[in-house]
């Protein structure tokens, strides 16, 4: 996909996202959307990933590490053909196996049963190891929340991931400064991110991460670096592409009620609207 391509899908990813929770009547909206262009690259760009052969053995394998943004990754997952999209409007619901978190054994995609904040990436790291000790080709992807960072375990398995030099492995943080709480400065401040990946033997680039092209720079220079595994640190808007939810604590656990939808899905409507005019 080209720029332009992918700008739209992003689009899609974030219609898929208010579809899925304003229809469960909960859900998590703010970190998915802050973080939609970066699942939008990851599977649509990044990784070796096949919606037909979801288990394949050379697999590139993801980790949502901070798994209460499933309705991000559904929607990406839906939109690469994982699943149908006409399925998300079932999140949460009861007999729906598109549940509050992501569950490996029933859907197709998922390579983690994740949601307890901070174990995510330990298992990302434990796969990453697993290539080294096999000699398998495949990489391994996480996506953190910045305020998920708060949780001891995550520098466990950062110190494990440096020390034992897992240059398959590439840990992304979601840095869209908000948690459920408030700013993540004030309530347990993680900063500087780079700095502590850094001290635990990182390779770290700060990028926008609303930014196709700098995403696409900093994941090839994650490639690239060999000895040392990569942390990005994705700067972002929570609640991006819904003009009421941008910027918005409040957002990070909260549905939208009807007029609210409406309100989201014509935001999403008129920015795919204007990109197809370029």
């Amino acid at each position: 996909m080209n720029e332009l391509e992918l700008q739209k899908m992003a689009v899609e990813v974030r219609k898929g996202v208010v579809t899925a929770v304003h229809s469960a009547k909960s859900g998590h909206p703010g970190g998915s959307l802050s973080a939609a262009d970066i699942y939008t690259y990851l599977f649509f760009e990044e990784l070796n990933i096949d919606p037909e052969n979801p288990d394949k053995a050379d697999r590139d394998r993801f980790v949502l590490s901070k798994g209460h943004t499933a309705p991000g990754y559904y929607s990406v997952l839906a939109n690469r053909g994982f699943f149908p999209v006409e399925d998300l409007p079932t999140l949460r619901h009861v007999g729906s196996y598109l549940q509050g978190h992501p569950d490996r054994k029933h859907i197709p995609g998922v390579d983690m049963s994740s949601g307890s904040l901070g174990q995510g990436i330990s298992a990302a790291v434990g796969m990453a190891l697993s290539a080294k000790l096999s000699n398998d080709s495949y990489r391994v992807y996480t996506l953190l929340g910045d305020g998920e960072i708060q949780e001891g375990q995550v520098w466990e398995a950062a110190m494990f991931a440096g020390h034992r030099k897992l240059d398959n492995f590439v840990a992304i943080v979601d840095n869209n400064g908000l948690q459920i709480d408030g700013p993540v400065d004030e309530v347990c401040s993680p900063y500087p991110i780079d700095e502590k990946f850094e001290a635990f033997g990182f390779h770290v680039i700060n990028v926008d991460g609303h930014d196709f092209q700098a995403l696409k720079a900093a994941f090839d220079e994650a490639k690239a670096t060999k000895g040392q595994p990569t942390a990005i640190i994705a700067k972002t808007l929570k609640g991006k592409g819904v003009s009421f939810m941008e910027g918005q604590a409040s957002w990070h656990g909260t549905a939208p009620n009807d007029e609210q939808y409406a309100q989201a899905m014509e935001d999403l409507k008129k920015a795919g609207e204007s990109l197809c005019q370029k």
